[in-house]
C-alpha cells in the first residue's frame, strides 16, 4: 500500500535535504541557535533506531490500595529518548502521556498497546509522538497510571491516585521525587538526561490527567495539550443531577485495572460506589475530581482540542475549563472540530502534526517560531474547511437573551428578543431524542416545545457556552429537562452519530517520523464521513428539575408547583446561515444521552419566565439585524444524523 513521508507532504525534498545538511555541520549549541534564527523548528538530527529505551518506577508517596504494608506505590514509566544529547552532555525536554489504556485497551485509532522486549524495555510506544519527536531532540515518556499495566496502586478515576501518580513523574523529572530501576528494588534511577521541562498530552482520560496535573500547579510542567478531555468528573457522569450513564466510576475503574489490581482494589472500588451515589448529589468525591475549581493554580500553557459533537466527553467540559483558565490569565490555544470523540491526528493530520511540532518547540525549547502570535482558535466550519479567530470567543461576542413566545399551534412557537406571556406543555417520552424533536419542529407533537426564529436575513454566529433558564410546573415528583439549540436548514456535516464519529478509516498509510521493526511511524489515513441533513443540533444540556433549589442536592418535586432552573448548555462555535432558522427545544428525556426520571411527567412552561442566553457575535444587534426583513426560508426537511448512539462510558 502507498506510503508518504512527512516531507513529501510538507515541503519539497530539496529544502528538507538542505536544512538537514546544514544541521549536520553545526555544533549542538549553534544548531539550537540556528533552529531559532533560521529554521525555527527542531530537526530530525538524532537516531530513532539507537534511541535509549528504559523503564523506571517512580514512587508516588501514596499507598493507593490502603493495604497498610508500609510500602508506597510505584508507577511504571517507559522512556524513549535520543542517545546523542546525553553523550554530548546536553539535556532534553519531555513529552509525556500518562494513560490507563496502555495494556487494557490501546491508544489511537488503531488501538495500539505498549509492547516490550525480553528486558522489559518498551518496543512499541503507542501513537506517533516518539517516532516523530525523539529524532527532534525530545524524550517521550509513557506513564502507566496507578493500578494499570505495570504500576502499583489502584485506579481511582480522576482522584488523588490518578493525578498524583502522574504528578510524581513530573516531580521526578525535575529532581523532586524518587524512582527505581525495578518495581520492587532499591537501586535509584535519576533523570539526569532531562532539563525537566515537560509537556503533557493525551486524548480523553489521558488529556484529563493532563488537566488534573496542571491544576496542582506543579513546577516544570510547561504546557498541556488535552484532547477531548474531562475538566470535572461529576460532569462526566451527571449534568445538574441528571444521570448521563447507568453506572458510576467504579465500572470504569474495574474496566482499566490490571488483573492484579482488580484482585486487591476492592476497597477502592467500594469507596467509588459510596462516594458517587446515583442520586446525582455533589459529594466530596466529586469535589476532589473537579479541576475547574483549581484553575488559578495552573502555570502551564494550554492547547485545547475538542469535537463540538462529542457525546462522550461533552463540550461542557471544554467550555467551563476554557472560561476558568481565561479568568486566571492562562495562555491558551484551541481547535474545535465538527467531529465527535476523535483525535486531530485522524481529522486534520498534516496541520495537526505541524502545529503540535511548533507548539512544543515554542513551549519546551523556547523557539520564537510565531506560533504564539497566530490566531487563538481554529474552527471547522464545514467538513475539512477551517476558519480562524484571533481570540475565542471572538471579540464582540455578547450573551444575548432570546425569549420564546406562543405560535399558531401548541408546541410550535417563536423565538425573539421580546418577552411574551403564555404557556407550553409537553410530556416526557423516554423513547425519543433530540433528533426526533428536531425532525418535528414545524408541527405540534406532545413530547416537546419548540420555538423558532424567522428565516435569517444574515448569518448569525454563536461562540461560547449558552444556557437556558426554564420555569416549569411538573405533574410528578421527579422530572428531567433537556434544552437543545438547533440550526434548521440544509447542510452537509460530519456524521458524528456514525461509528467513526465523523471519520472513515482508510487503508492507505502515511508516515510521521522514523520507524523500527517493532514501532512503525506509519498510520492508517482517515477521511471525513459526512451526512446531508436538514437540521443540526448546535448545543445541548440537561438537568434534574429537583436541583433547582440546590445544584448539589436534588429533592422530590411538589406536583403543581413552579420551579425555575438554569440549564448549562455545551460550548459551541456555529454559524446559522442566512435563510436558516435558529430553534430552541425544551423537552424531557434525551434518549441514550440521559437516563429517564422515575416518573413520566407532564411539564408546563411559563414562557414569560423562560429564556435562552446565547453568546452571539455582535450581540442583540446582530440578532435583530439577522431576523429583520424577509428572506425565503430554507425548505423544511429537517432530517438529521442518525439517532445518537448509546453514550460510551469510556473517556
Amino acid at each position: 500500500m502507498p506510503t508518504r513521508t512527512r516531507f513529501t507532504i510538507w515541503r519539497p525534498l530539496a529544502t528538507a535535504a538542505v536544512t538537514l545538511l546544514l544541521a549536520a555541520f553545526l555544533t549542538p549549541a549553534t544548531a539550537s541557535a540556528a533552529g531559532t534564527a533560521r529554521t525555527r523548528e527542531s530537526l530530525p538530527r538524532y537516531s530513532y533506531a539507537d534511541a535509549v529505551r528504559e523503564a523506571v518506577w517512580v514512587d508516588t508517596g501514596l499507598d493507593g490500595d490502603g493495604d497498610g504494608d508500609g510500602r508506597t506505590d510505584r508507577v511504571a514509566v517507559d522512556i524513549v529518548r535520543p542517545r546523542e544529547p546525553a553523550a554530548q552532555g546536553r539535556k532534553v525536554p519531555v513529552i509525556m502521556d500518562a494513560s490507563p489504556y496502555y495494556s487494557c485497551c490501546g491508544r489511537g485509532n488503531e488501538s495500539q498497546k505498549k509492547t516490550y522486549d525480553a528486558d522489559g524495555h518498551v518496543v512499541q510506544m503507542p501513537l506517533f509522538y516518539d517516532n516523530y519527536f525523539v529524532p527532534r531532540g525530545y524524550a517521550v515518556v509513557g506513564v502507566d497510571l496507578a493500578g494499570t499495566n505495570r504500576s502499583d496502586g489502584c485506579v481511582d478515576v480522576g482522584g488523588r491516585s490518578d493525578v498524583l501518580s502522574a504528578k510524581a513523574v513530573v516531580d521526578w523529572l525535575n529532581g523532586r521525587a524518587r524512582a527505581y530501576t525495578t518495581r520492587t528494588g532499591t537501586e535509584r534511577a535519576r533523570a539526569t538526561w532531562t532539563d525537566g521541562r515537560t509537556g503533557m498530552i493525551g486524548k480523553s482520560w489521558d488529556g484529563t490527567i493532563a488537566n488534573g496535573v496542571a491544576a496542582t500547579g506543579v513546577r516544570g510542567l510547561r504546557t498541556i495539550v488535552p484532547i477531548s478531555a474531562i475538566s470535572s468528573w461529576y460532569d462526566y457522569y451527571f449534568q445538574q443531577g441528571a444521570p448521563l450513564y447507568d453506572s458510576g466510576p467504579e465500572w470504569l475503574s474495574d474496566y482499566v485495572d490490571s488483573p492484579e489490581a482488580r484482585a486487591r482494589c476492592a476497597a477502592v472500588q467500594q469507596r467509588l460506589v459510596d462516594g458517587a451515589p446515583r442520586t446525582g448529589d455533589l459529594t466530596a468525591l466529586w469535589a476532589e475530581r473537579d479541576y475547574v475549581k483549581d484553575a488559578a493554580k495552573v502555570r502551564a500553557s494550554v492547547f485545547l482540542v475538542h469535537g463540538m459533537q462529542d457525546l462522550n466527553v461533552r463540550t461542557k467540559h471544554l467550555g467551563q475549563w476554557w472560561d476558568a483558565l481565561a479568568d486566571h490569565g492562562v495562555r491558551r490555544k484551541i481547535w474545535l472540530s465538527q467531529t465527535g470523540h476523535v483525535d486531530p491526528f485522524d481529522f486534520r493530520r498534516a496541520a495537526w502534526v505541524d502545529t503540535l511540532h511548533r507548539w512544543f518547540d515554542h513551549e519546551l525549547l523556547g523557539y520564537d517560531n510565531g506560533v504564539d502570535r497566530e490566531p487563538m482558535a481554529d474552527v471547522e466550519r464545514h467538513p475539512d474547511q477551517w476558519v480562524t479567530s484571533a481570540t475565542w470567543p471572538p471579540r464582540g461576542t455578547t450573551a444575548t437573551t432570546l425569549r420564546p413566545a406562543p405560535g399558531g399551534e401548541a408546541g410550535v412557537g417563536t423565538l425573539g428578543l421580546r418577552r411574551a406571556p403564555g404557556t407550553e406543555t409537553f410530556t416526557d417520552d423516554p423513547a425519543l431524542d433530540e433528533t426526533d424533536w428536531a425532525a418535528h419542529l414545524d408541527r405540534s407533537t406532545p413530547e416537546k416545545a419548540g420555538f423558532l426564529t424567522a428565516p435569517l436575513t444574515r448569518d448569525l454566529r454563536l461562540a461560547g457556552s449558552p444556557s437556558v433558564t426554564v420555569t416549569a410546573t411538573p405533574t410528578t415528583a421527579t422530572a428531567h429537562l433537556s434544552a437543545v439549540l438547533v440550526d434548521v436548514g440544509p447542510d452537509t456535516i460530519r456524521d458524528y452519530a456514525a461509528s467513526g464519529e465523523g471519520i472513515t478509516t482508510l487503508t492507505d498509510h502515511t508516515c510521521w517520523g522514523a520507524s523500527t521493526p517493532g514501532d512503525s511511524a506509519c498510520f492508517k489515513e482517515a477521511a471525513a464521513k459526512t451526512a446531508d441533513v436538514g437540521a443540526t443540533v448546535v448545543s445541548r444540556g440537561w438537568a434534574d428539575l429537583g436541583t433547582s433549589g440546590n445544584p448539589g442536592h436534588g429533592v422530590p418535586l411538589t406536583p403543581g408547583r413552579a420551579y425555575t432552573l438554569t440549564v448549562d448548555l455545551a460550548a459551541t462555535d456555529h454559524v446559522v446561515p442566512k435563510g436558516h432558522r435558529l430553534a430552541l427545544v425544551v423537552a424531557g428525556t434525551d434518549r441514550d444521552l440521559i437516563d429517564p426520571p422515575a416518573d413520566r411527567p407532564t411539564l408546563t412552561l411559563d414562557l414569560a419566565r423562560t429564556s435562552a442566553r446565547v453568546p452571539l457575535v455582535g450581540g442583540p444587534a446582530a440578532f435583530a439585524h439577522a431576523t429583520s426583513g424577509k428572506h425565503p426560508a430554507a425548505p423544511f426537511a429537517p432530517t438529521g444524523v442518525a439517532d445518537p448512539r448509546t453514550a460510551p462510558r469510556v473517556p
